[in-house]
């Protein structure tokens, strides 16, 4: 069986290696063909497509096997060369890559380490290939605020983000942590009639419960010990545009009074004052909880329930688009290497495919983290399977219906996935995973240890 697509050139001047070559190599190209020299092959070069050359470097004529590798890179920088030289020395080794060979082979001729080659220039071509399709479907993806996503579930996330941005309903957005909530968030500003407004976050589980009306609703000066000037909150710096409430299920039971007496009446007075201050922005809000059994175990109210879930909008994790983790990543490689000075980066196919297959519990951002994990370490162009993490490494697609083997290791499963979701939420610090997690640092420290996710 033949490659299509796949057209080799030999240039050699010595004929049993032309013929020796071609015979050897017809099952790895749809066309081979070959010249005596270096002129010959620059002519065939000109007059048809070759997508590899291999090339003697001592040739009969005037120009040798390094000319000809320069004038071949000049006329189709992505042509790869392959080297042949009966001396094997390192000076025309390095000679052969400063010039651009893509790799160099001695004499005498091993016919199966040619074959070899022959695979990785053909598997480095299509690598080549494949990013270069995954920058143009990029190109197409990132419509709406750097949102990355082509599979049916993000596209009806975008159709549900472009029917409402323009109204005026408060809208919730739910979804695991770290699959990228507050970007749809800002997408609904920028689309939206508020969009030269501001856009103002906050994160309310971040938030100490004594400081959470002052943030969201300012303070005047001297009315709390520490209060040296007047402050306004969140709900006036978000004035003409709008104001993100990330985690909004972590509100006290007086805060979520507080917050929906001012979405009813729009109206707020500032923390030791009595002016009553009109409020004009758009509230958007966020969680990753399940509001319906917070509501039934009292720990949320159904009334402001119903006021900021007039449109509700579900992000779906990583795991529910595996399809856009490709896409995913050459955006991130892009945005990193450019970030950190690094030249661009690729991912083998086989390193592609565990990461397609991985679980992702820290969802996008976790993503994201090792993507720029992998472009400050690595020093090579291409990343393989065994540079990932080892929890990526060992990824496999989960099989359907399958059931852990034991109750210990469907334990240490979902224990594993919570503290790496976590982490990943908590940008992996540890002190504010643990108070997550509500164990110790020192058991999180051995717990990390345990399950590989230092």
């Amino acid at each position: 069986m033949t490659h299509s697509g796949f057209p080799i050139l030999i240039v050699d001047d010595e004929p049993n290696i032309r013929s020796g070559l071609k015979k050897g190599l017809v099952k790895e190209a749809d066309r081979i063909e070959t010249a005596a020299s270096a002129e010959e092959g620059l002519e065939k070069f000109h007059s048809a497509t070759f997508h590899l050359v291999i090339a003697d470097v001592r040739l009969g004529g005037g120009m040798d096997g390094i000319e000809l590798l320069k004038q071949l890179r000049q006329i189709d920088s992505d042509v790869a060369v392959i080297v042949i030289t009966a001396h094997g020395t390192v000076e025309t080794a390095v000679d052969a890559m400063r010039a651009g060979a893509f790799d160099f082979i001695s004499k005498p001729l091993d016919l199966n380490l040619v074959r070899q080659q022959v695979r990785k220039a053909r598997e480095h071509r299509e690598l080549r290939q494949e990013n270069q399709s995954l920058r143009t479907r990029l190109a197409d993806a990132g419509e709406l605020s750097n949102i990355i996503g082509q599979c049916a579930a993000m596209q009806d996330v975008f159709h549900q983000i472009r029917q409402v941005a323009a109204t005026e309903a408060t809208v919730m957005i739910q979804g695991e942590s770290g699959s990228g909530k507050e970007l749809v968030a800002r997408a609904l500003h920028d689309l939206s009639d508020r969009s030269g407004g501001p856009f103002v976050a906050v994160n309310l589980g971040a938030m100490p419960e004594t400081l959470l009306e002052s943030e969201l609703f300012g303070h005047e000066k001297g009315s709390f010990s520490g209060a040296s000037r007047q402050k306004p909150g969140c709900f006036e710096q978000a004035a003409g545009g709008t104001l993100f409430l990330d985690e909004v299920t972590e509100m006290s039971a007086k805060s979520q009074v507080d917050l929906l007496r001012v979405l009813e009446s729009k109206r707020f007075t500032r923390v030791g004052g009595e002016q009553v201050i009109e409020t004009d922005v758009r509230v958007v809000s966020a969680t990753n909880k399940s509001v319906p059994e917070l509501i039934q175990d009292g720990s949320f109210r159904e009334d402001l329930y119903y006021r900021l879930n007039v449109i509700p909008i579900e992000v779906p994790s990583l795991r529910q688009r595996r399809d856009d983790i490709p896409l995913l990543i050459e955006h991130f490689l892009q945005h990193f290497c450019t970030r950190h000075g690094r030249p661009m980066k690729q991912i083998a196919p086989d390193a592609m495919r565990a990461l397609v297959a991985a679980q992702w519990p820290g969802n996008v951002r976790q993503l994201r983290n090792m993507v720029e994990r992998l472009v400050v370490t690595h020093t090579g162009d291409v990343i393989d399977s065994d540079e990932l993490p080892g929890d990526i490494q060992s990824s496999q697609p989960a099989a359907a219906n399958a059931l852990p083997a034991s109750l210990s290791e469907a334990v240490e499963t979902c224990e594993r996935e919570m503290i790496a979701a976590v982490l990943a939420e908590c940008d992996f610090h540890r002190e504010n995973s643990a108070k997550r997690l509500g164990v110790s640092v020192r058991t999180l420290h051995y717990k990390m240890g345990r399950y590989g996710l230092h």
